[in-house]
């Protein structure tokens, strides 16, 4: 089994290749399914974020209110880290938990992590491959703004939150670059596993008797 690590900063394109990589006939685990997953209604994670931070971060139907709680997280690195060690070790666990599910159906499966704060959370020495989607912090400040209607200040608070530039191009393997069209990172993307295929199959030719 084949596990990659991929991540990249926000609006970087890290989605676009996730996707990609998906219908190539990777198993994506998605970090930021799994952390919905970690405090959604009823979970002890949800009950947990609620005695952290107070009633005001739950919507009228008892589910997380995501905006009520980015806007105290993305203000106060002290809050941020709290509610990264209610939902972390949560959805690491339950990250895991799919690894080894993928493992029983298909040993030779390429398994790619798609995780956000890859960086951050101090895993970068945890795959075979790590991949990093790199678009500069100034673009990505740019398309947060233009593509998804956030303020200047929101957006830049939203990339500053996360690792710099030079930290993960420091321990990529692979950089694919996000500053182009989808088409041109899908592109990139087709060549990257075509790479992994060749590599697979060395990998098999050595374990053969």
């Amino acid at each position: 089994m084949q596990r990659i690590g991929l991540t990249g900063g926000i609006a970087a394109g890290k989605s676009v290749a996730a996707r990609r990589l998906r219908e190539l006939g990777a198993v994506v685990i998605d970090s930021d399914e799994l952390a919905r997953e970690a405090v959604a209604p009823g979970s002890a994670g949800l009950d947990a974020v609620v005695t952290e931070f107070g009633d005001g971060v739950l919507a009228a139907d008892g589910t997380l209110d995501r905006p009520a709680l980015a806007s105290i997280v993305f203000a106060d690195a002290d809050a941020r880290r709290r509610l990264d060690g209610i939902v972390h070790p949560v959805v690491r666990r339950l990250a895991a938990e799919r690894e080894a599910a993928a493992a029983v159906v298909d040993h030779g499966a390429v398994v790619v992590h798609d995780i956000p704060l890859l960086v951050e959370t101090g895993q970068a020495d945890s795959f075979h491959v790590l991949v990093v989607v790199h678009a500069p912090a100034v673009l990505r400040v740019e398309r947060l703004v233009r593509l998804r209607g956030m303020s200047r200040e929101d957006a830049e608070r939203r990339v500053a939150a996360q690792a710099a530039d030079d930290e993960r191009l420091a321990v990529a393997d692979v950089v694919l670059d996000g500053t182009g069209s989808d088409d041109d990172l899908r592109t990139q993307v087709d060549d990257l596993w075509d790479r992994l295929a060749v590599e697979r199959a060395d990998e098999l030719a050595a374990e053969t008797p």
